[in-house]
């Protein structure tokens, strides 16, 4: 039980950075929350989910049938690492970027951009490829195969509470990024970033 919360704790602290942070999805979504309302964000969060599932499982069973956990070890660690470092400083940078999300004009229903703008969003490959690789790797040395499930249960809810969420309060105000304390959230779970980047580097 303290291995799983352990590992859980990790995984939400990680997923959080990237749940939260502001991209085209989160753009999308503030816009769809402001037509159709709250239940526009899990709408978006099952169009997301199309695309997350099949890459966990994909990625998961390539590391398990090449067996490479035990000769690439430190090699997965530097780029998970890497990658946390990376994507911290793309928040902080993403955040005091001025954008209006009032330009964009999305055609599609909610759950089409959610796949769509999951598969084409080249931050979302990179960072599984990166940082949610190594997060595999750690849940398929702890349970096996089962263990890209317990991760995959562990991180999806976040995506459909923050996206419930998000669309809301857009439903409410349009003006979500330039809130101050959104940006204090989104520092501070860059920093939880760097934290874990460090400790990935302390495991070679």
């Amino acid at each position: 039980m303290q291995e799983f919360l352990g590992f859980a704790v990790m995984v939400i602290a990680i997923s959080a950075s990237g749940v939260m942070s502001p991209g085209p999805l989160f753009s999308a979504n503030i816009i769809y929350g402001i037509r159709e309302g709250k239940i526009a964000g899990l709408k978006i969060a099952i169009g997301h989910t199309i695309v997350e599932f099949p890459l966990i499982v994909f990625l998961g069973a390539g590391i398990i049938t090449s067996n490479i956990i035990p000769e690439f070890r430190v090699l997965i660690a530097i780029i998970g690492a890497v990658g946390l470092f990376g994507f911290a400083g793309l928040q902080i940078r993403t955040i005091f970027q001025k954008k209006n999300q009032r330009n964009l004009k999305p055609t599609r229903g909610p759950i089409l951009a959610g796949i769509f703008l999951s598969a084409l969003n080249p931050f979302f490959i990179i960072w599984w490829l990166t940082v949610g690789f190594k997060l595999i790797t750690e849940s398929i040395e702890l349970w096996g195969f089962f263990g890209i499930v317990v991760l995959f249960l562990v991180h999806i809810w976040m995506d459909y509470v923050w996206l419930y969420v998000v669309a809301f309060f857009a439903s409410k105000t349009s003006n979500l990024l330039s809130n101050r304390n959104y940006k204090i959230i989104i520092i501070a779970l860059a920093i939880v970033l760097i934290y874990f980047g460090i400790e990935f580097l302390r495991e070679i």
